[in-house]
């Protein structure tokens, strides 16, 4: 399986652990595999890219199909494919359903305003799919012979940011936009920007030292990575 990831397009970043980074806004989508099930770390920025990720997806595992979604935080470029995967759960932070439902025209703006057609926009917002699943603390997954712990960590970069941590050698702790390699973290109007540090520190203590850390957006990074983002941050909004 896994020596077909980068043919397929992907990442690989440890056994049945891989991303792909999409285009415009380098974005991550990442994907575990487990013997049962498939999870789907976030779903990119339009009907039509969910559409090829599960395309990739399907192909890169002999046919299998994506049985799970996790949603990073409620920003366009990491939600508005998810209605290209019927029939998989759908899990989130604690309140972001809720969020998306009230909050469906201004995300599909968001959209607009960052270079997503209008049509394709409106065809995401129709059909935006918010989590059944809601996770208040952490949650453990059971893909089949290996379990992934999904964990509330934010409030940070929104009001709903959630993480999974995949056990292994090494073990890989998917980050969302709490952590970004290609651009400095961004603090748009919804993030909670005296907790981000402290969110941080929630992503350290999951993985631990030797964990590889995805961030949203960037290349794959280690624990000082992390590590000096929180400290900056924290020297940026005046926090400890």
């Amino acid at each position: 399986m896994d020596v077909s990831w980068e043919e397929f397009g992907w990442e690989r970043l440890a056994d049945g652990v891989g991303r792909r980074r999409l285009p415009i806004w380098d974005a991550t989508v990442g994907l575990i595999v487990g013997e049962d099930s498939v999870l789907m770390y976030d779903t990119g920025s339009t009907v039509r890219e969910g559409a090829e990720l599960r395309a990739q997806a399907q192909a890169l595992l002999g046919g299998r199909r994506v049985t799970h979604i996790a949603l990073s935080h409620p920003h366009f470029d990491h939600i508005l494919g998810t209605a290209a995967f019927a029939g998989a759960e759908v899990f989130g932070a604690v309140g972001v359903d809720a969020l998306m439902r009230r909050e469906r025209d201004d995300i599909r703006r968001s959209a607009v305003a960052q270079g997503v057609a209008g049509a394709e926009a409106a065809e995401a917002a129709d059909l935006l799919v918010a989590p059944a699943h809601l996770v208040s603390g952490e949650w453990t997954l059971d893909l089949g012979g290996r379990q992934v712990l999904l964990a509330n960590v934010g409030p940070g970069h929104s009001g709903h940011d959630l993480a999974v941590l995949v056990p292994g050698s090494p073990e890989v702790v998917f980050c969302g936009d709490l952590v970004e390699e290609s651009g400095d973290p961004q603090a748009g109007s919804d993030a909670i920007v005296s907790r981000w540090p402290a969110a941080l520190d929630r992503l350290l203590s999951l993985g631990g030292e030797e964990a590889v850390y995805v961030p949203g957006h960037g290349a794959a990074v280690d624990a000082s990575f992390v590590r000096a983002q929180r400290d900056v941050l924290a020297a940026r909004f005046g926090v400890s």
